[in-house]
């Protein structure tokens, strides 16, 4: 999976927080990761993505990652949800 699924997606999330809640409803489907956040923000929600088994996508920056998913800021995290 790539940001042009991200940048389409249907259901989607942005940010630490809100893809750290949707991994506790188990509503992700696959979650990206800016290569470039602090580990330990993102960390946690790799750790969380191996333990359900979700697919993790790496983003070189958080600035793709944010215009992949429409904002004009960077972002760390972000997650496809289920329809």
């Amino acid at each position: 999976m790539n940001l042009e699924a991200l940048a389409t997606a249907a259901r989607k999330v942005v940010g630490v927080k809100q893809t750290g809640k949707a991994l506790q409803r188990k509503q992700a489907i696959t979650v990206f990761l800016a290569d470039d956040a602090d580990a330990r923000l993102t960390g946690p929600i790799r750790t969380e993505c191996e333990n359900q088994g979700i697919e993790v996508v790496s983003c070189e920056t958080m600035q793709a990652l944010g215009k992949a998913c429409g904002i004009h800021a960077g972002a760390s995290a972000a997650a496809i949800l289920k329809a």
